[in-house]
């Protein structure tokens, strides 16, 4: 039964944050903490997780997946109650009536650097619970039950633009200059968050503006999922009004701002600098990979990203390990940790792109690889000249194809 419940972690990382945020004080820093020490130290600890076990019971793992958007209401209502001047729902006495303690009373007491590090807290909660299993359901496109509780939870980070753009746009350009979410050789991660964020709500409105065309329905109408998207996201904003004010509104939208951050590192970090020619297929090669034990467990696999672009429609359960795919420096959060440090992710980053263009790249994928090194502005990139393995890479196809 383990590998069934190992997909409980992200559910039992909320609760470090449910239990500070309820206490108040130095206890609201107890979530971010929890999070970052189990799946950083358990990443380093327990290595990797290369099983690919069988599973009879898959209504188990759609209620682990189903249930986030429970934990999520939960996270954010008590994240928004925190700065309510009423005891919304009678939650503080509900808490008080359980165990004696003033949750109503200690949320009095809270200060900014406290409430600062809540909010990522939440921010960083909503992104695990919220756009990963978001990311897995909206791929199930042929199941609307997946389909509208995965749009709910990317509601949460007002992106549930992601649902259009991700699954009919960033894997069918991944590794192209014309996907959004693919990170060019050079560009650092806070310019990534930003640029990524406006090129991929443009290409998802775009994307949705083609289907209705080609059904011949009305652009601006319900048909719209963009539009209903984005109205999903203001009903949140708009409970979130009604428990605390604009204050309340506040906290949310800075937590959700900052789940759709995460999500665009985690885009930054999974395809940085890798390039593919746009004629052939996504393979396994054109993502970078991590097996890290504790992170593939908390992101239900996400972590096998090479096995989801090469075949997009493979539910999390059933992604390979791939152990000969390009990988990552770490687990997840270590290596999210280390985009926010560009001399550091450019450090360790750049030996390894240029190994993945002499070990991976196709004779016209090294041709976009020293386009991409002369944009990048990093001398050790643009040093580069690749003419000679080309050539050599040339003539092994052409061997092979005579064989």
């Amino acid at each position: 039964m383990f590998k069934y419940a190992k997909y409980t972690l992200f559910h039992l990382l909320t609760v470090p944050f449910a239990i500070g945020l309820t206490l108040g004080g130095n206890w609201m820093y107890l979530g971010f903490a929890a999070a970052v020490l189990f799946v950083v130290f358990g990443d380093l600890l327990f290595g990797n997780d290369t099983e690919e076990p069988e599973y009879k019971h898959e209504w188990i793992l759609n209620l682990q997946l189903y249930s986030s958007l429970v934990l999520i209401f939960i996270m954010n209502f008590i994240m928004v109650w925190t700065v309510a001047d009423m005891d919304v729902l009678g939650y503080g006495a509900l808490v008080q009536s359980l165990t004696g303690y003033d949750a109503a009373a200690a949320r009095l007491d809270n200060t900014l650097p406290q409430y600062i590090v809540a909010i990522i807290s939440c921010g960083l909660l909503s992104a695990v619970v919220g756009t990963i299993v978001g990311h897995e359901l909206t791929h199930r496109t042929w199941d609307p039950v997946a389909m509208f509780i995965g749009r709910w939870l990317l509601a949460f980070s007002w992106d549930t633009a992601f649902a259009i753009e991700h699954v009919y746009g960033h894997h069918i350009y991944v590794g192209s200059t014309d996907d959004p979410a693919t990170a060019p050789r050079g560009r650092n991660v806070y310019w990534h968050v930003l640029a990524s964020t406006v090129k991929g709500n443009v290409s998802a409105w775009k994307l949705e503006k083609q289907r209705l065309q080609r059904k011949r329905l009305p652009v601006f109408s319900h048909h719209n999922l963009y539009i209903r998207g984005v109205l999903m996201s203001l009903a949140l904003s708009v409970a979130a009004f009604a428990m605390a004010g604009w204050i309340g509104v506040l906290v949310f939208t800075a937590s959700a701002l900052i789940a759709k951050a995460f999500l665009e590192i985690v885009n930054f970090m999974e395809h940085y600098g890798m390039v593919r020619n746009p004629n052939t297929p996504v393979q396994p090669y054109h993502s970078w990979n991590t097996n890290k034990r504790v992170s593939s467990w908390a992101t239900f696999n996400l972590t096998r990203h090479s096995h989801h672009h090469a075949e997009g429609d493979v539910p999390f359960h059933k992604l390979r390990s791939y152990q000969d795919a390009p990988m990552m420096v770490n687990g997840y959060l270590t290596t999210i940790f280390l985009t926010l440090i560009p001399p550091v992710w450019n450090k360790i980053m750049v030996p390894k792109v240029l190994d993945w263009d002499r070990r991976y790249a196709s004779a016209e994928e090294l041709e976009l690889a020293m386009q991409a090194n002369k944009k990048s502005g990093i001398k050790a990139f643009m040093e580069q000249d690749y003419s000679d393995l080309i050539r050599q890479k040339k003539q092994q196809r052409q061997h092979k194809m005579a064989a």
